[in-house]
């Protein structure tokens, strides 16, 4: 009678323990993918001006909310991912012309150039001077689709491509990019000039880009003449700062920080012969024991600290960052200037956002935007599963910079009628 009764309550028992295995599934893939939270319009950090309030007038997007694909879209990680691998979905193949430029120090500097395949908005010669990512060039995905995109609103497009970063490129001196090296972006943007006379730019960075074009901006206010405005997205401000977030494991941080820094040694690796090879120049403080360690480097900190800071004599790595962030330069930058960061990026610490924060309490020419989810340089869109080819920064880019030509339209526009009151009276 007992045995029966044992056998009885068995499936009873196995019931119950499958459905607690399948609750915590669901409850880790809840919380995994971020499902509970909430999709809401960005954050907005400004100071109240007539140029704050026409921007919240005329960019839907800064006060629309932000809907990220339902099943994955809330996971900073899996945006970050599907950037890193997929980088965006259908990207077109804009035509453009390489150009090269020869540096004082005998490297070799390209960009990409892009033509307008629609009027402007506002009927203007605009460019966008645009520098990517870490690494990164004009041939990645995701700059294709925002240049195409870009095209197709009346811009044309100056992309720079990181100094050794394209594999078909050979170096031809004994340095590559850094982490805020503005030397190959300034003349990109001289070439601009020199050659439309008649063009205003549109500064554009990506992640360590937007370091970039934010430093060059602040180094001197002649690098801010003929700038409508500038717009850096998902980038750190202070490597300093970060460089200690970036050793930690909370977020994956560490994990990120090894992948990236493999790509970093085998890009650094594919130029052996010209930064180590015996019959080039080195910098002085540039040795051969440092190849050596270049191999057991398992994050950016080591690869900068024995390799990258040389290439411009740094004596040390906390010099080399403290010179190199736009931190400094921040505040010398009187366009109108537009940050952006996801709250849920992986790769930048919260700690870090306190800069962009502070500093558009004191600007009134600086917005800082802050949406809930969208990763690191991610922001994909779409329904449920499957993402739109088009990005939410992709839109966001382009309708700001087409606000700030019509901005600067108006006030043209009024200074002309004050000026024809002034003559009459």
């Amino acid at each position: 009678m007992n045995a029966m009764l044992e056998t009885s309550e068995l499936p009873a028992v196995f019931d119950g323990v499958k459905l607690a295995a399948v609750a915590a599934v669901l409850y880790v893939i809840v919380r995994c993918l971020n499902l509970k939270s909430p999709t809401a319009p960005p954050d907005l950090y400004f100071q109240d001006s007539g140029l704050s309030r026409f921007l919240l007038k005329s960019c839907p997007l800064l006060t629309k909310e932000y809907i990220p694909p339902l099943i994955w879209g809330k996971s900073g990680h899996i945006q970050t991912a599907l950037y890193g691998k997929m980088g965006r979905v259908r990207s077109p193949h804009p035509y453009g012309h390489r150009k090269f430029i020869t540096m004082s120090d005998g490297a070799t500097s390209t960009f990409d150039l892009f033509e307008p395949l629609a009027e402007h908005c506002i009927g203007d010669d605009v460019t966008m001077v645009i520098c990517p990512g870490i690494a990164n060039h004009s041939e990645k995905q995701y700059i294709r689709t925002f240049v195409d995109y870009a095209q197709k609103n009346g811009y044309r497009c100056a992309v720079l491509n990181h100094l050794g970063a394209l594999p078909n490129i050979e170096l031809t001196s004994p340095r590559m990019f850094t982490y805020g090296c503005t030397w190959e972006f300034g003349a990109m943007v001289s070439y601009i000039k020199k050659t439309y006379p008649q063009t205003q730019l549109v500064v554009v960075g990506f992640s360590l880009g937007g370091n970039i074009v934010c430093k060059y901006l602040g180094e001197t206010q002649a690098n801010q003449e003929r700038v409508l405005c500038c717009v850096s997205v998902c980038q750190g401000y202070s490597a300093l700062r970060a460089q200690e977030t970036f050793m930690q494991w909370d977020q994956c941080r560490r994990f990120y920080n090894f992948l990236m820094a493999d790509n970093m040694k085998k890009i650094i690796l594919s130029h052996r012969q010209v930064l180590f090879g015996n019959n080039v120049k080195k910098p002085q403080s540039l040795e051969d024991t440092d190849l050596s360690r270049l191999y057991t480097a398992t994050s950016l900190m080591q690869i900068d600290d024995n390799v990258m800071r040389k290439f411009h004599g740094y004596n040390s790595l906390k010099e080399y960052y403290e010179e190199e962030s736009c931190m400094r330069y921040l505040h010398r930058i009187y366009v109108p200037l537009m940050l952006v960061n996801a709250a849920d990026d992986p790769l930048v610490h919260d700690s870090l956002l306190t800069i962009p924060r502070a500093l558009s309490e004191k600007r009134e020419n600086v917005m800082f935007v802050l949406p809930l989810h969208g990763g690191h340089l991610g922001f994909f869109e779409g329904a449920v599963l499957f993402p739109e080819p088009l990005t939410w920064m992709d839109k966001l880019v382009v309708q700001y910079a087409n606000a700030i030509c019509q901005w600067e339209r108006n006030k043209s526009q009024c200074s002309d009628t004050e000026q024809m009151d002034a003559d009459l009276e």
